[in-house]
């Protein structure tokens, strides 16, 4: 398996930060692949020694998730678990179950590790991951410690400086977007006439006072005209909208059903089986919006999901960033056969564009990502050292004073794509000369994307695996999806191997398969020549995986 090029570099700058403060922590939200990097990292560190590492889960599932992909990227590293049903630390690498591992018995039992990797991070500073963390330093006080998570600045406020000196790197909502790992959002400012209230509504603490906030937000007219507004600019679109208290949800709800929108509610008092029948009810498309107060911001996904609501203002960027990250996963058309997803429409009723600014000004993409140190600037309130490019000190919360430019109107920023082709390990070629149609070939696997009836569709296959669709939306989404095939079914060094074709004539085998048309063309590479090859041999997969996709636009463009 491969890595992107980001992920590389998140990788590479993990490592030299473990080794320059012995821990770190490495921020990554939902579509940058954080535990591919995570196991990435453990492997390269660990390397050919026999050190020991344990990565450490807070559920069960997120555990056989860990372990799954490590196994992908490190195949040749053995692996234990303990958990409820199995304690073994018989592994190089062991994956833990926190509420286990705090039990006496089996912390005792945990031997001298060399590496503890800390998955959802945010967690760390708790008591049970503080056992954990203090027991492995006690039994062995050069033990790196390595977290990774999405969402750095917790709820309670408490910073991660008493395990974390410093920030790695951050991969950031607005480079994904531009590498088409995730859908762009199309942002609108709307006023209904309360935004004056709503700058002056005082904060409580870090935030905003949501007792003030619904004074001003929970009234019928300023509903009704969410609704209304819904209806003109996202009407038919799945839709999660975050409120400031449980009765404004409640309100909301409410007019949203009388309206004739199904709308369901989640809460923080709900049970938890409750909580996801509901969820899984909005799953189905049973309802179409999904309202919530504070609880969907992290932990949950539904790809479909292209609005978001905000009906309250954010003081932290990053927890406006939550927010509207529900809405910008891409969709797998195997898993939701039928969806197309373009983008993902903001309406923001409150404050927090206008006083963060945009999403896709959370990236300067004037620099290309190299190798190397990341720029970085010192935290004042932790001092911790953080990528300068951060607003919001992942360790305690700390709001860096934007930069002028990060401060622009909306309507002023353009999102740059970053040209995937240029860096893609593999050599895309196009099949026909009208750019319609490219494919790229690995020793083990293969994946093209085809124009067709206003569509990009990414396609792939691989041995023992009959082809498949992957993505249908924008080129840049399908093309991101399909290098994504190619990394996970390739290696660097399987990768180098066939770029060398690119120097190589045709083989005679190739050439008695090829039509003389083709034959004819001197120039032509062994490498195109497995490329159009590929595509002979597999054309009538592709033209009935393309051709029988006929989706519902979803996300479709206004």
């Amino acid at each position: 398996m491969m890595l992107r090029p980001r992920q590389k570099l998140f990788v590479e700058r993990s490592l030299r930060a473990l080794g320059q403060h012995g821990n770190t922590l490495g921020v990554a939200p939902t579509g940058a692949g954080k535990t591919i990097m995570l196991s990435a990292a453990v492997g390269e560190h660990i390397g050919s020694s026999a050190a020991k590492a344990a990565v450490l889960a807070h559920r069960d599932e997120l555990t056989a998730q860990n372990l799954a992909k490590f196994r992908r990227v490190n195949p040749g590293i053995s692996t234990s678990v303990v958990d409820a049903g199995q304690k073994s630390w018989g592994g190089q690498v062991t994956f833990a179950m926190v509420p286990t591992l705090t039990r006496p018995a089996n912390l005792e039992a945990m031997p001298a590790l060399d590496l503890l990797v800390i998955d959802e991070a945010h967690h760390a500073v708790a008591d049970s991951y503080r056992r954990i963390i203090d027991r492995a330093l006690d039994r062995n006080p050069d033990c790196r410690i390595y977290g990774v998570t999405a969402t750095p600045n917790r709820g309670d406020k408490v910073g991660l400086r008493q395990v974390f000196s410093n920030v790695a790197d951050q991969i950031r909502l607005g480079e994904l977007i531009a590498s088409g790992h995730l859908v762009p959002p199309r942002t609108f400012i709307i006023d209904v006439g309360v935004q004056d209230e709503l700058r002056a509504v005082r904060r409580s603490g870090d935030d905003f006072d949501m007792g003030e906030v619904a004074r001003v937000m929970d009234t019928v007219p300023v509903t009704d005209a969410v609704v209304k507004h819904w209806q003109e600019k996202a009407g038919g679109r799945q839709t999660v909208a975050f409120c400031s208290t449980v009765a404004h949800a409640e309100h909301v709800a409410a007019a949203f059903n009388s309206a004739g929108v199904p709308t369901v509610m989640v809460t923080g008092d709900m049970p938890d089986g409750e909580r996801r029948s509901v969820l899984a009810a909005y799953a189905r498309a049973e309802a179409r919006i999904v309202v919530n107060v504070a609880v969907l911001t992290e932990g949950w996904d539904h790809p479909p999901t292209s609005c978001v609501v905000l009906l309250r203002p954010s003081s932290f960027k990053c927890t406006m960033i939550q927010m509207v990250g529900r809405g910008l996963r891409t969709v797998n058309p195997t898993e939701h056969p039928g969806i197309v997803k373009r983008d993902c429409i903001v309406l923001d009723f409150g404050t927090s564009s206008q006083i963060h600014g945009c999403l896709e000004q959370d990236v300067d993409l004037d620099s290309e990502p190299g190798e190397g140190e990341p720029p970085t600037k010192t935290c004042p309130s932790c001092e911790a050292e953080v990528p300068i490019a951060v607003m919001e000190c992942p360790i305690c919360g700390h709001a860096f004073e934007p930069r002028e430019r990060e401060t622009a109107p909306l309507t002023d920023f353009i999102m740059t794509e970053i040209d995937l082709l240029r860096r893609s390990a593999f050599q895309w070629c196009d099949l026909f000369g009208d750019d319609a149609a490219l494919l790229a070939n690995g020793f083990n696997g293969w994946a093209g994307i085809f124009f067709l009836n206003g569509a990009w569709h990414a396609v792939g296959g691989a041995k023992e695996e009959r082809p498949r669709l992957l993505s249908i939306g924008e080129r840049l989404v399908a093309l991101a999806a399909a290098d994504d095939w190619l990394n996970a079914y390739e290696t660097d060094e399987s990768a180098h191997k066939s770029r060398r074709w690119l120097r190589e004539p045709p083989t005679e085998r190739q050439l008695v398969h090829l039509p003389p048309a083709v034959r004819a063309d001197l120039g032509m590479t062994r490498y195109q020549a497995s490329a159009l090859l590929t595509f002979k041999f597999n054309r009538q997969a592709i033209q009935h995986l393309v051709r029988s996709a006929q989706p519902a636009a979803l996300g479709q463009a206004a």
